[in-house]
């Protein structure tokens, strides 16, 4: 089985937990940008995937759009878009990552402990968007 998610719109990465204290225990949240950028996710993975959530070993390939930055060059602006610089800034590939796949889980997959196996890459693209293909490994168990 495989599995094609896109989300449109600029990709942002999971943030660091924040805190509160109520009485004597201290609860951890998401931060406000990370928790509706995983809601537009999970609304996404609904939308696209039809179907009970895969069970099994899966594989994840994630693609990372970012937006070019509007302060480079008309030289540099091409550059990025054709792929000859990748983008090295903020945020973390791992943090895109962990964003995506928190968001889909329950949805496109039971548990995200499942992920055997994936790849992650960042790009530069006038269309910002993250592109998620996720398939199941056949004969392998969790």
């Amino acid at each position: 089985m495989e599995a094609t998610i896109i989300v449109k719109g600029t990709p942002v990465p999971q943030g660091r937990p924040k805190f509160a204290r109520r009485g004597n225990f201290v609860t951890a949240y998401d931060p406000k940008t990370s928790k509706q950028y995983k809601k537009m996710v999970a609304t996404a993975a609904k939308m696209q995937f039809a179907g009970t959530p895969m069970d099994g070993a899966i594989k994840v390939n994630l693609s990372v759009y970012r937006p070019v930055q509007t302060s480079v060059s008309k030289v540099e602006r091409q550059r990025r878009l054709n792929g000859d610089h990748r983008p090295v800034v903020k945020g973390d590939i791992d943090n895109y990552y962990k964003a995506v796949t928190d968001a889909c889980t329950g949805i496109v997959w039971v548990d995200d402990a499942q992920i055997v196996e994936m790849t992650c890459n960042k790009y530069y693209s006038d269309n910002p968007r993250v592109e998620m293909t996720v398939s199941t490994l056949d004969g392998e168990l969790v």
